[in-house]
């Protein structure tokens, strides 16, 4: 059977034709035949797995975790890993030894070591998500989790090691916190943070399916709660701002978040994928103050005018038209929903079904989702972490155990036809497609520094996956880190302009989107075989422009402000 049939239908890689992990580094040549997708991770020292904290209780936060993370934790030029995990401390939100959070550190030759116990950032809480930023500008990463409970900030020493900064900055956030995106909403500099929130849970509330069986709560069973705004204030220090900016004027489950800005008048906006609930655009109105216009703008519903399921984000230019689209993945029996940007405005319009993102999805629960192009020729690709999150009927040939088997499920990798339609294309992925989990977080990054984009891939009570990128080179890559030297770190919310000779290219530098997950802050492009670099134009952060020659051209430009012409 195809693989792309044996996915649709839900099978199980049962051993047979398993792809043997290499390690990272290790020479491939361009254009191969053979898998694009190599699961790595064993092979490079990550021995992580994830701790659902499960008792038999069916409490609901057990299978809403799973968020990882891509970073540079100790700048020295190659990304770590970074693991969110989970405990048996529930319904309390106490801390616990076992299932804290894990750090592997890369080393030479693609090796991985468990650096947990020295880096200060093992937290024990009942973990959801990751975000990682330069908050203080002192040229490190810091790193923001939510939990269920209180969330945590951790200040970087610039060692690679941590501080719990929580208390000093001024963070006080309990309850059910999920993504967090950090951004500069008024432009001063100083990254803020957006903080989406899910549930008022009661664990004293028992849910059961359709059918009377014991069963995981769906949202509308508890009330939704309100999302947190903070203000960075400097020096490490936040002031919730949430009732001012009119953020925590709306209350809505959300799970996924995103910032970029989707009316191009220069100014961040946001963009919530809320659960069961209309998703949230808040747009930016430049005085510290936001709008909610996510429905009347084209992004609240889907085309039939109903709320789904909203989990993962994906804000890019998937059409190449300039604008940013967004990409929301729900629930089975709802499909993902692709709202392309029709530009003049900020106004969406659901696509899904006419670029191929529909048929596909509609038989999965979607969570983590990324947009990379893949094979380096100038598009950007999809990919879909999947997993239930109410019993269906375990698939034969899961190594999971159970209960875990019911609610598996293989992901999605579509190729871009580079108008922005999608193709399902696991014959292509190999491993990519090939594991049946029940997927969460997803980051991407450069792990070999070879120039694709690999996958790392969380999941509840599974083994970490690490995918590297062994895709036929269809073109070549330019990695670009846009910096302003006034604040020592990557310029998050920077729009990225490549112009070739066959086109425009458009990538904004973020944070957040995915599910629960982060992502390092730097722009890749691939530049089609036979096209030639024009130049390279950075719309910064507050609205400056500025523009870079072609030369020198290599696959690593660091664009630092103030460099280019006007």
């Amino acid at each position: 059977m195809p693989i792309a049939a044996a996915i649709l239908l839900g099978a199980c890689d049962g051993g047979s034709g398993e792809i043997a992990p290499l390690p990272v580094g290790a020479a491939t040549e361009v254009g191969a035949p053979g898998p694009w997708f190599r699961e790595i991770a064993a092979a490079s020292g990550v021995d992580f797995r994830h701790e659902s904290g499960a008792a038999g209780k069916l409490y609901m936060p057990e299978v809403m975790g799973g968020g990882v993370a891509l970073l540079d934790v100790e700048g020295d030029g190659d990304l770590d890993l970074y693991f969110v995990n989970q405990n048996r401390a529930l319904p309390a939100t106490a801390r616990e030894e076992r299932g804290q959070n894990r750090l592997y550190l890369q080393g030479p030759g693609g090796r991985f070591e468990d650096a947990t116990a020295t880096s200060g950032i093992g937290h024990g809480g009942f973990g959801m998500g990751v975000a990682a930023a330069d908050v203080d500008n002192d040229a490190d990463l810091d790193l923001f989790l939510t939990n269920y409970g209180p969330a945590a900030l951790y200040l970087n020493r610039g060692d690679g090691t941590f501080e719990d900064a929580t208390a000093a900055s001024g963070i006080a956030i309990d309850g059910w916190s999920t993504s967090a995106a950090f951004f500069d909403y008024d432009r001063d500099g100083l990254l803020d943070l957006y903080v989406a929130r899910y549930l008022v849970w009661d664990p004293s509330k028992q849910c059961a399916s359709a059918s009377g069986r014991p069963d995981y709560c769906g949202p509308t069973a508890f009330p939704p709660e309100r999302d947190v705004l903070l203000h960075n204030e400097g020096g490490g220090r936040f002031r919730d701002v949430s009732a001012d900016s009119g953020i925590r004027s709306v209350a809505a489950p959300g799970l996924g978040v995103v910032s970029d800005d989707f009316d191009d008048d220069g100014w961040p906006d946001v963009y919530v994928a809320n659960d069961g609930f209309a998703n949230l655009l808040w747009i930016n109105r430049r005085d510290g103050t936001f709008t909610e216009e996510a429905v009347i703008r084209g992004a609240g519903f889907d085309l039939r005018g109903l709320a789904e399921a909203g989990m993962g984000l994906v804000a890019a230019d998937l059409d190449a038209d300039g604008s940013t689209d967004l990409f929301v993945t729900n629930l089975d029996l709802e499909t993902n929903t692709l709202y392309r940007n029709l530009g003049a405005g900020g106004g969406f319009l659901d696509v899904t079904d006419a670029v191929g993102l529909g048929v596909a999805s509609w038989r999965r629960t979607g969570f983590g989702t990324v947009a990379f192009d893949a094979e380096l020729d100038g598009d950007l690709d999809l990919y879909v972490a999947n997993g239930r999150v109410t019993r269906g009927e375990p698939q034969p040939g899961c190594e999971l155990p159970e209960p875990w088997a019911a609610f598996a499920e293989p992901a999605l990798f579509y190729l871009n036809d580079g108008r922005g339609a999608f193709a399902l294309s696991c014959d292509e992925a190999g491993g990519l497609c090939r594991s049946v989990e029940v997927g969460r977080g997803v980051a991407a990054g450069d792990v070999d520094a070879d120039g694709d984009v690999d996958l790392l891939v969380g999941s509840i009570h599974g083994a970490a996956r690490l995918y590297r990128n062994d895709a036929p080179r269809r073109g070549r890559p330019l990695v670009v880190h846009a910096i302003d030297p006034r604040f020592r770190r990557d310029a998050v919310g920077a729009r990225v302009s490549v112009i070739t000779s066959v086109g425009r290219q458009v990538r904004t530098i973020l944070s957040g989107g995915s599910y629960l997950s982060s992502s390092p802050a730097v722009a890749h492009f691939g530049l089609p075989d036979g096209s030639r670099l024009e130049r390279i134009e950075v719309r910064w952060p507050d609205g400056a422009r500025e523009s870079f020659p072609a030369e020198p051209e290599g696959e690593v430009r660091r664009l630092v402000r103030g460099e280019g012409s006007r």
